[in-house]
């Protein structure tokens, strides 16, 4: 498998293409299905496949080399690996020819272009890695959006152990996040990050809200928790403490803190947040993107606005944020 993976190393930042567009819904995105180009043509037919299909995504996410044998030698050994079939023949049963996603893709796209003009997505494109990286499951640029489908089919299967991936990331790595996924991709993409000072806490916090905040404007049907990536006990988690939290970064002086190792535990994945028993992780996106949501009740910013503001903390005064009681 090594071989493979070198492969997808080389490949995957730019080969998250896809083929295979059926006529959808009227508000559904078209999906570009790299996966199925690779598994469903034959395999002596793929370089002459991968020729027809290379000036249609001649694009910067994609790294299709059709010209090049080696990339062609490595690209052959992947398809054909037994395991990497299984892997797509798995992602095929559980996702099937994706329409529910694309409906559910495209009404949110073309939600956040409303809200944001520039914010214009007209392609999206699937592939399978064959491997885990739970921070790759979905990248994009100022226009395009590309899906690593197998990172969304992880706990239907226990014959891969996709490296020791984690139990509390299988159980993320679901295929209803990953709209909610797409979304907040997309926001990263466009969120204005200071330059001129280290990220603090609360830039991180504020950064992350964002993120959040728009998923649930242009996702509006879709449960906090699935916004979130928390299970249902997570989130109610959160709710009962919201303040006992928040007390927790003012008693501490963490809010202005931009030592990553001190409060990286609070930002980063992982079953819980270490300074709390029995917690939700991420503790600070929850806060964030209530502090957010406030400050977008009280400013009357637009979208544009919102991610263009760089001072966290003009945002975190004008917000008036106080933590919820329960």
């Amino acid at each position: 498998m090594k071989s493979l993976l070198t492969v997808m190393t080389v490949a995957v930042a730019g080969m998250v293409l896809l083929v295979g567009c059926h006529r959808k819904p009227a508000e559904a995105v078209e999906l570009h299905r790299f996966d199925k180009v690779l598994f469903e043509t034959p395999v002596e037919q793929l370089p002459a496949k991968l020729q027809q299909v290379k000036g249609e995504y001649a694009t910067e996410l994609l790294n299709l080399q059709a010209d090049d044998a080696d990339f062609l030698q490595m690209l052959t050994g992947f398809v054909s690996d037994p395991t990497m079939r299984d892997i797509y023949h798995l992602v095929d049963s559980v996702l099937g020819d994706m329409h529910p996603q694309a409906q559910q893709l495209g009404a949110a796209l073309k939600r956040a272009e409303q809200l944001c003009p520039t914010m214009r997505y007209d392609k999206v494109y699937t592939y399978v890695s064959g491997m885990f990286d739970y921070n790759m499951r979905v990248g994009c640029n100022s226009h395009e959006i590309i899906i690593s489908l197998d990172q969304y089919v992880l706990p239907y299967t226990e014959r891969y152990s996709y490296f020791g991936t984690p139990v509390f990331l299988v159980q993320q790595s679901r295929p209803e996040y990953m709209v909610a996924d797409c979304m907040t991709a997309v926001a990263r993409e466009h969120i204005a990050i200071p330059q001129e000072r280290e990220m603090s806490l609360l830039d991180y916090m504020v950064s992350e809200g964002k993120a959040i905040y728009f998923a649930q404007q242009v996702l509006p049907s879709t449960p906090d928790s699935i916004l979130m990536r928390y299970t249902a006990d997570q989130t109610e988690w959160m709710k009962a403490n919201e303040e006992h939290v928040w007390s927790y970064f003012m008693q501490n002086r963490l809010l202005y803190e931009t030592d990553y190792m001190r409060f990286h535990n609070l930002i980063d994945d992982a079953p819980k947040t270490n300074a709390f028993r029995d917690s939700s992780p991420r503790t600070t996106d929850y806060i964030g993107w209530h502090i957010v949501s406030q400050y977008m009740k009280n400013s009357g910013s637009t979208l544009q606005e919102l991610f263009d503001e760089t001072d966290s903390q003009k945002i975190l005064n004008q917000s008036k944020y106080r933590p919820s009681k329960k």
